[in-house]
């Protein structure tokens, strides 16, 4: 049997060339495609308009105020210069005899007032106000001096009861307010046309603080404010006023 002697076969040799072309080719690419991204990222408006990116909006900046002092021209003063005028002598002045006697006024002393017992009469007025005091005893004998206010009557010129008459008391007391309104006859203890406002607690003093005024009954003023004084005496602590028309 014959022996036969197989040689491998010679391989292909490929060659190298166009693999060498192919990476040219990719590395052209990448480098075409980089220098398109720098381009395109400097440049935007290269890209076809609908890959373009939106417009930001431009910002709108106002000029800053910068003040400006406007300097006044200086003010000119005129200078007054007063001339001297011609000096007039004066004619000697007479003193009459008359003149040189200063007279003599001799003030005559009069007798005080008393103090418990005070009438105010307004002559403008067409009605008077007589005031006096009265221990608050003699109408609430249980109170004894825990009580101070203001009583009385309005009498008509024929010194009759005058009913439904407006009585106001107003002022301060103690540094308080106090207001007041009633009308004639609210208070029969003090007689037909009898009224009553009560003040305080107890007896307080005052000095012209309070004061009471009289109207009729279409709200004209029949007096003026008439100001009174209270005490801080037991004895006193009831004001009696008695209104009276005089006409």
């Amino acid at each position: 049997m014959d022996h036969f002697e197989l040689k491998p076969e010679p391989k292909e040799q490929r060659k190298p060339g166009i693999w060498n072309i192919l990476t040219v080719i990719v590395l052209l690419g990448i480098f075409g495609l980089a220098y398109l991204f720098l381009t395109i990222y400097q440049n935007p408006s290269l890209l076809p308009a609908s890959f373009q990116p939106a417009a930001l909006p431009t910002l709108y900046q106002t000029p800053t105020p910068t003040p400006t002092i406007i300097l006044q021209p200086p003010t000119w003063t005129p200078t007054l210069t007063i001339q001297p005028s011609p000096t007039r002598t004066k004619a000697p002045t007479w003193t009459s005899v008359a003149a040189l006697i200063s007279p003599t006024i001799t003030l005559t002393p009069t007798a005080a007032p008393i103090v418990d017992t005070a009438t105010i009469t307004t002559t403008a007025m067409p009605a008077s106000a007589d005031i006096t005091y009265l221990a608050s005893t003699t109408k609430y004998p249980d109170l004894a001096c825990k009580w101070m206010g203001v009583g009385g009557t309005v009498m008509d010129a024929n010194n009759k009861p005058l009913l439904n008459q407006t009585v106001q008391l107003g002022g301060t007391l103690n540094g308080q307010a106090v207001n007041g309104l009633v009308l004639s006859s609210n208070n029969p203890a003090y007689g037909t046309s009898g009224f009553e406002i009560k003040l305080a607690d107890s007896a307080v003093a005052s000095t012209h603080t309070l004061w009471v005024q009289l109207f009729d009954n279409n709200g004209k003023a029949l007096t003026d404010k008439t100001y009174f004084d209270t005490y801080n005496d037991c004895q006193k602590n009831l004001v009696m006023i008695v209104f009276t028309l005089m006409r």
